[in-house]
């Protein structure tokens, strides 16, 4: 058997690689766009004279669709305080001696940003993105109804999924939006986006999903499992539904291309509903760990483990008492496989654990010295 050298470069060209795919994508969320504002909202287009019908839709399937579901949608404000200006004399001991104690300037609230969520159930709780209402002191919510903004708490979030539950608190039932089957969505499908771009509440726009299954880098979050619509998502959509024509919500905006106008990202809702228990009841999602460091296997690798092809997920590091450690699995191994299934990359082991709970036994395969070696991993909690 020949002696492995370490793989500095094969794991050197996989991160520079990873750097210069992450840019290019901001978050739909008006506090992450800066000074974009004037310059865009000021832009106009001239529309044809000639109507185009849509295939599959009448002149009142969009305008049904959003008259029931409008109401659901919600704008959400977050805020923080702005320090107090005190000047330094008056904590000074001797100046105190003299003239007394001196009242501080009160704290004045800021507006941190805007962003856009939907109602999920008649009692209040409110589904946006955690980006929408990350940092902020105090989270309001402008509902159809209300006459003026209520406070909400955040119940449950996740930062890796970007999803956040809201709860308010009002003596009246609240319209709500049903959350659909993302997997029936199909290239080319129609979606409607309602949300708040600009301060502009309840804005609606329609388009198409273009891809589904897009991985993405925002603002250093990976997101792995993306739909892609042409339907324009701008600062302040983030949180907001996409619809079906059934007017039931397949995914939340939330990233935008900067780069190029019409391409848009939302997360799927069967993402949402798989861990929507979790944030309402534990505040948290429980997730599965294998205790593992790995990145996709590349050309450079294949060819120094001698592996058929360029299929697979190397194990850069193993936690040590990990899971992965106590089932076997050793650093320069290549998972191959999950349960009988082939896993490709890096992109599908993650889905593959995060389909799994803490507690659960799964099959590996993993191809060393040139063979693959079967191992039964019982999966952590992180």
């Amino acid at each position: 058997m020949k002696t492995k050298k370490t793989l500095v470069l094969p794991i050197l060209v996989a991160f520079i690689a990873g750097i210069a795919f992450a840019g290019g994508f901001l978050f739909a969320s008006s506090k992450y766009w800066l000074n974009r504002v004037q310059a865009e909202s000021a832009e106009s287009s001239s529309a044809s004279n000639e109507s185009i019908p849509l295939p599959g839709l009448d002149s009142n399937t969009i305008s049904d669709i959003v008259e029931k579901a409008g109401p659901a949608v919600v704008t959400i404000e977050t805020y923080v305080s702005s320090p107090s200006q005190s000047n330094p004399f008056f904590n000074d001991p001797f100046f105190r001696e003299f003239f007394g104690q001196f009242k501080e300037t009160p704290q004045q609230q800021m507006k941190q940003g805007i962003g856009s969520g939907f109602i999920i159930s008649d009692d209040g709780y409110i589904l946006t993105n955690e980006h929408v209402v990350s940092g902020a002191q105090e989270i309001q919510v402008s509902i159809v109804g209300l006459d003026k903004p209520v406070v909400a708490r955040i119940v449950g979030e996740d930062v890796e999924l970007d999803l956040a539950v809201l709860k308010v608190d009002v003596n009246k039932k609240l319209p709500t939006l049903k959350l659909g089957d993302s997997s029936s969505v199909n290239v080319g499908n129609w979606v409607i986006a309602i949300g708040n771009p600009y301060s502009l509440d309840h804005t609606v726009t329609v388009g198409v999903i273009s891809a589904k299954g897009r991985p993405i880098t925002v603002q250093g979050r990976r997101y792995r499992n993306l739909l892609q619509t042409d339907a324009s998502i701008n600062p302040g959509n983030s949180g907001g539904p996409l619809l079906n024509l059934q007017g039931e919500v397949i995914g939340i905006n939330t990233a935008v291309n900067s780069q190029a106008q019409g391409i848009g990202f939302a997360i799927p809702s069967d993402t949402v509903k798989s861990v929507l228990d979790d944030l309402m009841k534990e505040g948290k999602v429980k997730r599965s760990w294998l205790g593992v460091e790995i990145q996709d296997v590349n050309q450079s690798i294949a060819n120094y483990y001698e592996l058929p092809n360029l299929e697979g997920v190397f194990v850069r590091n193993v936690v040590t008492g990990g899971p992965a450690d106590k089932a076997g699995i050793k650093q320069g191994d290549i998972i191959i496989s999950w349960n009988g299934k082939s896993i490709k990359n890096v992109d599908e082991l993650q889905e593959m654990i995060s389909k799994h709970e803490p507690g659960d036994r799964v099959k590996l395969t993993v191809w060393r010295n040139i063979k693959k070696i079967s191992c039964t991993v019982t999966l952590g909690e992180r």
